[in-house]
């Protein structure tokens, strides 16, 4: 292989989900494609790296300078909060149609064998989310069915355990056990939402 299609496979088989086959027929691709396709697929990356970032309040992606349109004030239903682990579970979850509520990204889940604690996520503004919308109802725990996913969902209904008015469920187990929300079918979490439990 010659080094220039090397280097192009690599840094494509280091994106997620993505194995060295893959990565070889998309360098393929690109190599057939005119010096314009290349330049506005080149513009688009870097254009989406520059001017995306996270909320401060919710975690999700917004347009930088623009408001976060999962926060914005009477936009959603504030009597509900979703706590998802990342925010391309946001995406999946909106897909379904099933929810309109807000949404609290914690950015992972806890992992003490990957030296994952509670610091290293935003579990700490969770409380704040609460007092900052006195609606609030419920809070759905919607972290992948998992044990890191599980493990998070436990940890949150025990650091949350003051707020004594508020009601707090988890996404039901429609979700195989160990697959991840984003990658889940929109009516597979559509049943979820719907049929979540109480947790006690």
């Amino acid at each position: 292989m010659i080094p220039e299609l090397e280097r192009v496979v690599e840094q494509i088989a280091a994106l997620p989900g993505i194995g060295r086959k893959s990565a070889t027929r998309i360098a393929f691709h690109f190599l057939k494609q005119n010096q314009e396709k290349v330049e506005d697929f080149l513009t688009s990356v870097t254009q989406f790296h520059s001017k995306v970032e996270y909320c401060d309040e919710c975690g999700a992606l917004k347009s930088r300078h623009l408001h976060c349109s999962m926060c914005t004030p009477g936009q959603r239903n504030e009597t509900l909060l979703c706590v998802v682990e990342q925010p391309s579970d946001i995406f999946a979850i909106e897909a379904s149609g099933e929810y309109n509520g807000l949404y609290h990204v914690l950015m992972g889940a806890l992992s003490p064998l990957d030296g994952i604690g509670p610091d290293d996520l935003r579990l700490a503004s969770l409380p704040a989310r609460v007092h900052k919308h006195p609606a609030l109802q419920e809070i759905i725990i919607a972290t992948n069915p998992s044990i890191e996913g599980n493990t998070t969902a436990n940890y949150i209904l025990s650091m949350m355990a003051e707020f004594k008015n508020l009601k707090f469920s988890r996404i039901a187990s429609g979700l195989a056990l160990g697959s991840q929300i984003e990658y889940a079918d929109a009516r597979i979490i559509s049943q979820s939402l719907r049929a979540r439990t109480v947790l006690e």
